[in-house]
């Protein structure tokens, strides 16, 4: 008789597990807090002060950190319900753990791709609270409203990266995961810039 690991990892068009939705809602708020509580009370100074010129602001950092939610909540998403089932006996949980643990860890350097390489500060704190707020809420709404999460799979650069090379796609439920980890890195980043010593005082 299969054990239930077994049976999850041969069935990916299962729905997902309590657990499984209760872990990601759960990091989802952790990072939307992290972030949230690192740009409080930022003043214009300090939103876009920038510690050398080949350095993003925080207002940069947050406008990159916005445009990945976007991405996961939206195109990704619709891209994956035509994109290639999920094979059968992937290890979805060891990818679920390298995304949680090891893609916020600030030590591993990504270089962003084209397409979100270059942000031009283009929000004020108070609209990129709304736009992160709302964004945490479209991400967890994801995870109950998007059918069949583990059934697809996509290419995932960082995944690939991170793992050197012993994991290369990500289903739906890992991309919901990995857009609160990119949030959780890109916070630390932020705290480095609030950390320099030119950093405004006000």
């Amino acid at each position: 008789m299969q054990s239930n690991t077994s049976a999850t990892a041969m069935a990916p068009s299962q729905s997902l597990t309590t657990t499984e939705l209760e872990r990601a809602e759960l990091y989802i708020q952790q990072c939307h807090n992290g972030v949230i509580g690192a740009i409080k009370g930022l003043s214009e100074s300090q939103w876009t002060f920038k510690p050398a010129p080949d350095r993003w602001s925080i207002g940069q950092i947050i406008e990159h950190v916005i445009f990945v939610q976007d991405r996961v909540a939206g195109p990704i998403q619709e891209q994956l319900a035509s994109a290639p089932e999920s094979p059968a006996g992937r290890d979805c949980q060891a990818v679920d753990a390298i995304v949680i643990n090891q893609f916020p860890n600030r030590l591993a350097k990504f270089q962003a791709p084209p397409i979100a390489a270059n942000p031009a500060g283009a929000y004020g704190l108070a609209e990129a609270a709304d736009r992160l707020a709302a964004n945490a809420a479209r991400l967890s709404g994801c995870l109950k409203s998007v059918p069949n999460l583990r059934g697809h799979v996509v290419p995932s650069p960082p995944l690939k990266a991170v793992s050197q090379g012993a994991y290369e796609v990500m289903d739906g439920y890992q991309w919901i995961l990995a857009a609160a980890a990119h949030t959780e890195r890109h916070t630390k980043q932020i705290l480095e810039v609030k950390a320099e010593s030119d950093f405004p005082a006000n």
